[in-house]
């Protein structure tokens, strides 16, 4: 029999950033969560954060293995959620609600009418 060194990688073939989530499970601990290759892109963890995928994430990472590249994007995905609830005027899910308060930074300039 053969033996190989050859070990898969699980790093993506084509040039995509990929985003994960660090998930806070309580008693049990934290962890990144495990998602699908095609579940990786920015918009999709944005909306499986709002839909309540996460239980209470902690942080989001960006990585580009193809340009070499990571970055704790955390406070970018916090002021979105943001975003996305005011401009529909609703609150922010009660299960985003620290971790939103956690990295977006609102800006307290008031619009004024002229």
């Amino acid at each position: 029999m053969r033996r190989s060194n050859w070990t898969p990688s699980i790093v993506p073939n084509d040039d995509q950033t990929v985003y994960l989530v660090a998930d806070d499970f309580g008693r049990i601990g934290k962890a990144w969560r495990e998602a699908d290759i095609e579940a990786t892109d920015l918009e999709t963890v944005i909306q499986d954060l709002l839909t309540g995928e996460y239980s209470d994430p902690i942080r989001v990472v960006a990585f580009n293995t193809a340009e070499r590249w990571s970055q704790d994007v955390s406070k970018d995905v916090a002021q979105e959620i943001q975003r996305r609830c005011d401009l529909q005027l609703t609150d922010v899910p009660s299960h985003l609600a620290s971790f939103v308060d956690r990295h977006a930074v609102r800006d307290l300039r008031q619009l004024t009418l002229v």
